[in-house]
């Protein structure tokens, strides 16, 4: 009603309903970022119930692979990453389980609110479990600098990152611009920027240099557990400690040669061939019993389950610092102290922060600010998140600037339709599931994306939503649906993340060739795109050229270019030609007899779709020359044919 309020004001009509074929494809990546089978598309066609198109958005509202689309959105936003960046950009432990905790809290449909909160503030609520612990992954997200020139300035660079990301992705609020001074363009004071940056002062620095895991894995496995690990460990630590005095006894009575080895680094070269004879009978019993009650013990440990850790806020400063304005955003200008307190322009009081109990060990402030972002109060939340969901169905905003509803961001081009959004958001529990739904029955979504020359002419950018706005597929989504025509796609949900292949000359591009690249297996290397390993220093060919994003900073929308390195990528890489060669043998391995027969399947495979006459004639053409002209095998000549097919727009284009 408010699009087509605004047309009829504009005198544009709407485009005509897009078909069934191209609504199932449109939807299925939409919700799940993956293509249709050719078989769900026939059942969809062939479905003439009232509801059918209603059954099939909640059918891929129900998937688990509806999570991995959506909550690589939600990744794209709060920068996520598993390394530090920086020139030796060192591996982040355990960072791919938040991203999982994100997948799963969309397939659960966990409220937005409480998806905030446990963010912010997963460690400070009153029930504190894994799943909230993990949350507070998101504080250890940016980039961490393991040996700044001015430790005073990276620590800040930190707060810097946490109040930028916590200020553009839930509020749309660019105040990181008034780090340094008074905002020039939207009404926030410098004093602001700090009064939001002293809610997360009992947040430690990320790492310590030669202790990198020492500020953020959290141990979440159950308390007997830790207990009996705790148990043994200090056991073996008692019999490790004996054992060296006994050791350090013999040293002694060794001659020089035999010392000078040891330091050297021969401790255990040494004391493994020459301890007995610098031992007392008695002496060497003693260190035989201790061997004995160590392997014992290292059993036992060996027997219990592995402490699990997360990525996420271990240690905190109860007391925090005092926060004070940094004249110029320089940390040794002081000017004046302030609390922690919320921008002027929400026009609301500061908080009263109370005393943390003895049951939290932080200062109790972060929570305090997660309520209030996640609150009905904050005019911004809601406006925000409705718009980012609108943004990925539409292809853009109803604000075209999402992380900025500042004065130099883009003003709404239907703000009752916000404004109405938000509400019916948040009355529906603030669920994304029910606005996916909302959206996705409306005739503004089931329009093609038909052009007519009157609109195009008045409104050639869409501003009045006019027509469906066609799109690229991300990179994710083209890896995923490649590895779906080939048939090799893994659809396996969650776990650690997976290494694809790279080439040498790739492996080439870090300042540390190779460090910190992996190799899995070939069924692994297959699992959605979600899952690839997100080194800052080196992204997969295929990731970069199709525009994944910068892992920096947060990217409220991935830039959509069009350039030969797509082109040269999907045509002359070693990773294509494997795949149009692995899609060749499944066509094969079919026993479609035939080249009419075998082009049918492979677009069947590739387009989800019936191939149309012409397709077939100029198929067999185009095989048949390559057989006669270019003198290739039937199975090459049909590789080449499953290449070109991975190259068409209709494959790399949604409508």
């Amino acid at each position: 009603k408010f699009i087509l309020n605004k047309l009829e004001k504009e005198k544009l009509s709407p485009a005509s309903p897009a078909t069934k074929q191209k609504l199932i494809r449109r939807l299925y990546y939409d919700l799940t970022g993956l293509p249709p089978s050719y078989e769900q598309v026939q059942n969809f066609l062939a479905d003439t119930s009232e509801n059918a198109y209603e059954k099939l958005i909640d059918s891929l509202l129900a998937s688990p692979h509806y999570g991995e689309r959506w909550g690589r959105h939600w990744l794209d936003l709060v920068r996520f990453s598993e390394t530090n960046g920086f020139e030796r950009d060192g591996t982040k432990p355990n960072a791919w389980k938040y991203r999982d905790y994100v997948i799963k809290s969309f397939n659960d449909d966990k409220p937005y609110s409480q998806f905030i909160i446990e963010q912010l503030a997963g460690d400070e609520l009153e029930t504190i479990t894994k799943e909230t612990l993990t949350a507070t992954g998101f504080y250890r997200l940016g980039i961490w600098d393991d040996e700044p020139a001015d430790p005073a300035l990276s620590l800040y660079n930190e707060y810097d990152d946490i109040v930028s990301t916590t200020g553009q992705v839930f509020m749309g609020l660019t105040i990181n611009c008034a780090r340094c001074h008074d905002h020039k363009i939207d009404p926030v004071p410098q004093e602001d920027y700090y009064k939001l940056l002293s809610f997360f002062r009992d947040i430690p620095t990320y790492g310590i240099r030669g202790n990198l895991i020492a500020n953020n894995q959290k141990i979440v496995s159950p308390p007997k557990l830790i207990q009996k690990h705790q148990f043994l460990n200090s056991q073996k630590n008692q019999v490790v400690k004996k054992q060296k005095t006994i050791e350090d006894q013999a040293i002694e009575k060794m001659p020089s040669g035999y010392r000078q080895l040891i330091d050297s680094g021969g401790r255990k070269k040494v004391l493994k061939e020459h301890l007995k004879e610098f031992q007392t009978q008695e002496k060497w019993n003693e260190y035989s019993q201790l061997k004995s009650e160590l392997e014992k013990i290292i059993g036992q440990i060996k027997k219990l389950p592995k402490l699990e850790s997360v990525l996420s806020i271990t240690d905190y400063l109860k007391s925090p610092e005092k926060t004070f304005v940094l004249l110029r955003g320089n940390p040794r200008s002081h000017g004046k102290e302030v609390q922690p307190g919320y921008p002027a322009l929400f026009s609301v009081p500061d908080p009263v922060i109370k005393k943390p109990t003895k049951k939290i060990s932080s200062a109790g402030r972060r929570v305090v600010l997660a309520n209030w972002i996640a609150s009905e109060e904050n005019f911004l939340t809601s406006r925000v998140i409705v718009n980012r969901v609108w943004q990925h169905h539409f292809g853009r905003g109803i604000v075209r600037s999402p992380n900025n509803f500042g004065q130099l961001g883009v003003p709404p081009t239907h703000p009752e339709l916000l404004d109405w959004l938000a509400v019916e958001f948040m009355e529906n529990g603030w669920r994304f599931k029910s606005l996916h739904k909302l959206i996705l029955l409306s005739n503004t979504y089931q329009m093609s994306s038909e052009e007519n020359d009157v609109a195009i002419k008045q409104d050639p950018l869409n501003n009045f939503f006019w027509r469906f706005n066609m799109r690229r597929l991300s990179a994710e989504e083209l890896r995923d649906s490649i590895l779906s025509a080939t048939g090799q796609l893994n659809n396996k949900v969650y776990g650690s993340s997976f290494y694809p292949k790279l080439t040498d000359e790739v492996l080439q591009t870090q300042s540390q060739p190779g460090k910190g690249w992996g190799k899995s297996t070939p069924e692994n290397s297959n699992r959605r795109s979600v899952y690839i390993f997100a080194k800052r220093s080196l992204v997969p060919p295929i990731m970069s050229v199709f525009d994944a994003p910068d892992q920096g900073s947060t990217c409220e929308a991935r830039f959509i270019t069009t350039q030969p390195g797509q082109a040269l990528n999907l045509l002359n890489s070693n990773y294509i030609h494997e795949q149009a060669l692995a899609f060749q043998k499944r066509v094969f391995e079919k026993e479609v007899t035939g080249w009419g027969n075998r082009i049918q399947f492979a677009i069947q495979c590739s387009l989800s779709r019936t191939a149309t006459p012409e397709e077939i004639t100029r198929g067999k053409k185009f095989i048949l020359d390559l057989i006669k002209q270019s003198h290739l095998s039937e199975a090459d000549a049909f590789k080449y044919y499953c290449l070109m097919l991975l190259n068409r727009n209709e494959f790399i284009y949604l409508d």
